[in-house]
């Protein structure tokens, strides 16, 4: 399903979701990435955080390192050359929240919320994704002394036989 901004443009939950990155251990997003989002470019809306950097604290926000921005740059085959010569910011979702105080349209209000849509939904998908490895590790320990032995039979069955070894010499044919 997809919501339309002011500008017409279709804010499309798949395409949300593959702008949210893992960086640092925090799922955060790229300002180029929410720019778009929002209908504005990229250099207005870090205006706008820049003149409100008070209500972006690191937690919120970070420069991306050179590291980062290199590796970035190598995954969507960016030419040194060409685009963005700054590295861009990335906001967690707390920073993502806070923009929609500093950018007031109705659009990027509009992509607020399926921007926090797709967090929440993610989390969702995450934690039963935990749950269900906690329940799995659960069953491995409480099963695994019971099934020692089906498993240790199993690999006996699987290993190759041992070949029949001759004697070494010469035989006289009588057993």
């Amino acid at each position: 399903m997809t919501k339309k901004g002011t500008t017409g443009t279709a804010f499309v939950p798949e395409r949300i979701r593959q702008a949210i990155l893992l960086l640092r251990g925090h799922k955060v997003m790229l300002d180029f990435d929410l720019a778009e989002l929002y209908g504005v470019e990229t250099k207005a809306l870090n205006k706008a955080v820049k003149r409100n950097l008070a209500r972006f604290p690191e937690d919120f926000m970070f420069v991306l390192s050179h590291r980062e921005f290199e590796n970035l740059r190598f995954q969507f085959g960016t030419s040194r050359w060409g685009g963005r010569r700054y590295r861009p910011y990335a906001f967690t979702e707390q920073g993502v929240a806070m923009l929609s105080s500093v950018l007031r349209s109705e659009r990027a209000v509009l992509a607020n919320v399926e921007i926090m849509r797709a967090f929440v939904r993610l989390r969702a998908m995450l934690s039963s994704h935990e749950e269900l490895a906690r329940k799995l590790a659960a069953l491995e320990k409480r099963y695994d002394a019971q099934f020692k032995a089906v498993f240790d039979a199993i690999r006996q069955l699987m290993a190759p036989p041992e070949p029949a070894r001759r004697p070494i010499g010469f035989g006289t044919g009588r057993p």
